[in-house]
Order: C-alpha cells, then sequence, then structure tokens
C-alpha cells in the first residue's frame, strides 16, 4: 500500500514537472518568433499631422497645428516649426530593424510602463507610439505601435524626444549684414553712421564708414565697424529668461528704457535675386540692480567689475523674447562710440600712396622722395636710394592710447609732412609733442588727435636717424 502511493506520488510529481517543461518549452518557442525586417511600420505625413504629444519622465508636452504650432499650456509660447517638424519626420517612413511577433510579455521589453509615450493624430487617425527599454546588445530601441508586436528600430526616437520646452522655441534671429546702408545708436551713445563709397572726406581710400562729429563728417575704421556688426551677428540668442515679456517683466529686466539701442540698416538679395531693404534693431542693458550697485562702487573705489560678474540681457526690436547675454558679449556691444569705432592709428592713409616725406627733427628737415619702379615703391634720400621698412613699421605703431583735444604746452619731437597721391588730400601734416613720461601728443593738420606712445615715437625718431645718418 505505502509502495502503491509512492508511485502515485512520483507519478503526480512527474505529471507536474512534465507540465512545467512544456510550458517552458512553449514560452521558450513563443519568445524565439523574432525575425529581422526592413518593413516600415508607419507612413505618417508631416502635413497630415494636427497635433502632437509625448510623455517623458516627469515632462508632458502637447502642441496642436492651426495656422502655426501652438503649445497648449501657454499659446504665447514662440514654437519653433522647424523643430516640431523634425520631431514628425522620423514618422514619415517609419522602419524597423527587428519584428517581434504576438507579443505576451511586454514587460521584458519595457513596453508595459513605456519609459516615452508618444501620441500623433491626423484628420483620420490617432497614433501611439511606445518606447521601451534600449536592447545594449543591439544598440537599438523597442518599440510599439499597438498593433500586437514590438519591434526594433535602429534610429531611436528618444534621440528626438529627451527635450526640454526651451528647445522648442523660436528664438530670434540675428542676421548676416550683406550691405550696410545706415547704423544709429541711441542711449549711451546717440550718433548715426553712413555708408558711403569712394567719399572726397578720407585720405584711405578703405573708408566707407562716415558720422558727423562736430559738425564735420568724419571717416571711421571700416575693420572696426565691421567687427562690431559681427558681434551682433555672432550673438548667441539661445538662453532665453523669458519668452513673453510684459511692460512689467521689461522694467526689471532694465529694457523698458535700454542703456543702448543699435539698430542697422541693411539690404540682401532675396530668393528671388531682388535687392530687398530691412533694419535690424537691438537693445541692450545690464540688469538694473546690479548697474546701479556697480555704479556706486565705481565711483567709490574705481573698481570695474570682470566680465564674469557682469548680468546683461538683449531684446530685438519688438520681440517679447528677453535674453541673457555674456559679459563680452555685452562689453563688445556697449563699445559702439565714435572714439571705439574711429580709426585708431595715427595715420591711416595707405603707405603705398605716400610719394614723399619732409621730415623736421631736431632743428633738421629731411626730405625723403619716391619713384614706382616695376610696381614696387623705391625711396631716396639725397638720391641714394634708402631701405624704409623701419620707417614704416614704426609708423604702424603710431597708435591711440586714448583720444584728446588738448593742446601741446611742451616740446615738438618730431614732425612730418607726408604727401599723398591723393587729389582731395594731397598731403597731411604730423606733429608729435612731448606730454609726459609714457606719452606723446600728436596733432593732425594742426589739430589735436591722439594721446599715443612714447616708445612708439622713439622708434619713429630712430627708424629716420637710421635712414639719414647712413
Amino acid at each position: 500500500m505505502k509502495r502503491s502511493k509512492r508511485i502515485y506520488t512520483l507519478l503526480g510529481v512527474l505529471a507536474v514537472a512534465c507540465i512545467a517543461t512544456y510550458g517552458v518549452m512553449g514560452y521558450e518557442e513563443h519568445k524565439e518568433q523574432i525575425r529581422n525586417s526592413e518593413e516600415v511600420i508607419l507612413e505618417i505625413s508631416e502635413d497630415s499631422v494636427k497635433s502632437i504629444s509625448w510623455e517623458y519622465e516627469s515632462e508632458a508636452f502637447s502642441f496642436r497645428k492651426e495656422e502655426t504650432w501652438l503649445y497648449e499650456e501657454d499659446e504665447a509660447f514662440p514654437v519653433d516649426e522647424e523643430k516640431i517638424n523634425r520631431l514628425l519626420e522620423q514618422f514619415a517612413s517609419f522602419g524597423v530593424s527587428f519584428v517581434i511577433e504576438e507579443v505576451e510579455d511586454y514587460n521584458q521589453y519595457g513596453l508595459d510602463d513605456p519609459i516615452c509615450r508618444i501620441q500623433l493624430k491626423t484628420e483620420e487617425q490617432s497614433y501611439e507610439i511606445l518606447l521601451g527599454n534600449y536592447s545594449n546588445m543591439d544598440s537599438q530601441r523597442y518599440v510599439s505601435i499597438g498593433d500586437g508586436n514590438a519591434y526594433l528600430v535602429k534610429e531611436d526616437p528618444l534621440e528626438q524626444f529627451d527635450i526640454e520646452l526651451r528647445d522648442l522655441i523660436q528664438h530670434d534671429k540675428t542676421p548676416y549684414f550683406e550691405k550696410i546702408t545706415g547704423i544709429q545708436f541711441a542711449g549711451t551713445e546717440n550718433y548715426s553712421i553712413t555708408y558711403e563709397e569712394d567719399s572726397e572726406d578720407t585720405y584711405c581710400a578703405d573708408d566707407v564708414y562716415f558720422t558727423e562729429y562736430e559738425s564735420k563728417k568724419k571717416p571711421l575704421d571700416t575693420l572696426l565697424v565691421e567687427g562690431y556688426l559681427s558681434h551682433i551677428s555672432g550673438l548667441d540668442l539661445t538662453d532665453y529668461v523669458i519668452y513673453n515679456a510684459s511692460e512689467e517683466e521689461l522694467v526689471s529686466y532694465g529694457l523698458d528704457s535700454p542703456e543702448l539701442t543699435v539698430t542697422v540698416d541693411y539690404s540682401y538679395e532675396n530668393e528671388d535675386g531682388e535687392e530687398t531693404s530691412d533694419a535690424f534693431v537691438l537693445h541692450v542693458s545690464r540688469d538694473p540692480k546690479e548697474r546701479d550697485l556697480s555704479s556706486d562702487t565705481e565711483k567709490s573705489d574705481g573698481e570695474i567689475l570682470e566680465e564674469e560678474e557682469i548680468t546683461a540681457y538683449v531684446r530685438v526690436g519688438e520681440s517679447q523674447i528677453v535674453y541673457q547675454i555674456l559679459g563680452d558679449e555685452y562689453k563688445n556691444l556697449m563699445a559702439a562710440s565714435y572714439n571705439e569705432l574711429r580709426h585708431q592709428e595715427l595715420l591711416s592713409a595707405d603707405f603705398a600712396e605716400i610719394t614723399q616725406m619732409d621730415i623736421s627733427l631736431e632743428g633738421n628737415v629731411y626730405t625723403l622722395t619716391s619713384e614706382e619702379k616695376d610696381d614696387e615703391r623705391l625711396w631716396y634720400y639725397q638720391e641714394e636710394e634708402v631701405e624704409i621698412s623701419d620707417l614704416r613699421s614704426a609708423f604702424a605703431y603710431l597708435e591711440a592710447e586714448s583720444f584728446t583735444e588738448e593742446r601741446p604746452t611742451q616740446k615738438e619731437e618730431i614732425s612730418l609732412t607726408v604727401y599723398l597721391e591723393n587729389e582731395n588730400h594731397p598731403q597731411i601734416g604730423v606733429e608729435l609733442y612731448r606730454y609726459d613720461g609714457d606719452v606723446c601728443l600728436a596733432m593732425i593738420d594742426g589739430e589735436p588727435i591722439s594721446l599715443v606712445k612714447r616708445s612708439a615715437v622713439v622708434d619713429l625718431m630712430e627708424a629716420v636717424h637710421g635712414i639719414v645718418w647712413n
């Protein structure tokens, strides 16, 4: 009896084991229903999508298409249409590399509780795309579209959907200025710049930018003006602090009454090859509290804040977006005065256009003459050919340490009359006077211009000595 019970027990255990084994074998067989595929599982035209929403981690976003894309949470949010289209374009022809058919356990693919849930709606249909685990073995993402299968995809949608709201804003653009017609400054600087080619008001052929200064048209340094414009074109307008600023909020950023407003009038060739005119307006300001505090600090102890200590903002035209910019960007934009954009070198004429120099030094007058020969200008002193490379270099180093309207009160160090191949400006008078141990005072045509390094003046004098003494 005991023996028969034992046999029945063993038979029962065996039956359970067989059932379990069969179940495992069935599961394994089911699990192995996976095949390679080049199948395209979704073909959704970008233009047909009327809404898109997704949930990822703690973020949830929803957008709908009317005339333009709108953010459901706040329709004032400026949506970047191209970025939304970039999210959608991957589903225009959404292909897979592996198909797992008749899935029973979505958990093993991370699809029962997906890390990202994407919903698209067209006029006719709704789609739900679930993103599951990432297969390290295949370097692909598990995806479900609700058709009973799971898929592995080479192009992981999460790479596009792992974003923040700020990644979808339509930022203001700074243009590349092809042709400038004028620049206006208002605020800390108040003056205008005009563009004029072949002007008679300069002896530098490269000068095309001019301004009225003390009732006279004055040339500006083309490289400095274009360098300033490049600071505008190169602004990194991505760090927005608010995208729909009210009048009260503009006050808090100092942009209700900006420190500086720059208006650039320019033209460009449109897609039809026609010249089109436009204007770009940029408002710039320091944080008002910081500006007031630093102003008091500078007055009390002369301390100047470093770039990293500056908090500054810009606004493009009437846009409601306010951007924070870096300290060096702020400094570059604020460096817009006439003195900062005018020629820094004492003599801006092209040296190749100088035909003669009369030099007064230590009570003597020396005359250097030149002639063009074989596309080269040769220089002579007392009919002897001389090398003037040191003199030319010394001229180049005569740059303004600061500009001044002071008149000289001390001894003249050296003066020159420079003759040019220029009908409008055949000659220029350059005078350099002692000022102190570090700088000399420079005059052009009898008018004070700037203070220049005394060491540069000494180099000029030594270059003249090197020519006439030899």
